[in-house]
């Protein structure tokens, strides 16, 4: 049975510490409306007002103020709890179920696996790979690694690294049509394209004479699946829209030959761990995310897409 009590608290704390949701929202790693819906809940259940909210800010209640001070008392116990159980060398055990998705899940986060389970003996990893959004509840899934900004406020998140997608081609392809020009000259070559939920994907915007302006990618061949349409671009058959893990090394190597780089609208895609509120204090959940957080903190096809821009 989950019980949000602590996360109450936690969400409590921090609105009186900081001043207001928003600052309390950001401190937390959760949306404002996820802060101020937990408030909520919070005083319907106790039945009083803990909060007196003026177009100045909040204060506390008399009842607010008591409260305040028994929640302090029961986190200073939790967290002491916690830093006991983190003395001991077998705190990071069990079963961890983390869901990815299949591209960046079998180009960047299998390979760093052996030395995750090798830094943690105890730990058995359940490494979901899909690029289905799955319910972490649902699913039994401790943690979920997704691109772009987190979206469902009732999760606590952590950014890994950024991202971006760019176009790229074969240079046999752009031998055979020509290296477009204008965003319009990628009408005149294959594609390949997005089915399903991330049709969407299928729209790369571009800034041509200072306006946004879109190119909907339309194929022969279309697919659900990233590292299918991967290797379909890879393969020759047509240009894609795909993210910087994969394109970069192959752009770096010669395979691919980036299109359009100076028109393209950069999207500040991120990839961020995500993980229910009151799952942040389990150990091995908590060393997957670190371990995560210091892997990704200067990621690889950063450096080569650095490079490529100098000129090196």
């Amino acid at each position: 049975m989950r019980d949000d009590r602590l996360v109450e608290m936690r969400v409590f704390q921090a609105v009186v510490a900081t001043g207001g949701f928003g600052a309390a929202a950001n401190a937390l790693g959760v949306s404002q409306p996820f802060a101020s819906q937990t408030i909520q809940r919070l005083e319907a259940r106790l039945g009083t007002r803990l909060l007196h909210r003026t177009t100045r800010g909040h204060r506390l209640t008399e009842d607010g103020e008591r409260f305040l001070d028994a929640a302090r008392r029961v986190l200073e116990a939790v967290e002491a709890a916690e830093a006991e159980w983190q003395r001991s060398d077998a705190q990071v055990e069990g079963l961890l179920r983390v869901s990815v998705p299949i591209a960046l899940g079998l180009d960047r986060i299998t390979p760093l696996m052996p030395a995750y389970l090798e830094r943690h003996p105890k730990v058995s990893l359940d490494l979901r790979l899909t690029d289905d959004v799955e319910n972490l509840i649902d699913a039994r899934i401790d943690l979920a690694v997704r691109m772009g900004r987190p979206t469902d406020s009732s999760l606590m998140h952590r950014r890994l690294c950024g991202l971006q997608r760019i176009v790229v081609a074969t240079p046999e392809l752009v031998a055979r049509f020509g290296m477009p020009k204008r965003p319009a000259d990628l009408a005149r070559m294959p594609c390949v394209a997005w089915d399903g939920s991330r049709e969407h994907l299928n729209r790369w915007k571009f800034v041509e004479d200072g306006e946004i302006v879109t190119f909907h990618a339309e194929s022969r061949f279309r697919s659900n699946q990233g590292m299918s349409l991967y290797l379909m671009c890879l393969g020759g058959f047509g240009v894609m829209r795909v993210a910087e893990h994969l394109a970069r090394p192959a752009v770096a190597d010669g395979r691919l030959v980036q299109l359009l780089a100076d028109r393209l609208l950069v999207d500040n895609t991120e990839i961020y761990a995500l993980f229910l509120p009151d799952r942040r204090i389990v150990p091995r959940i908590r060393s997957f995310v670190e371990f995560m957080v210091e892997a990704f903190r200067e990621p690889d096809w950063e450096i080569v897409g650095r490079g490529e821009r100098s000129g090196a």
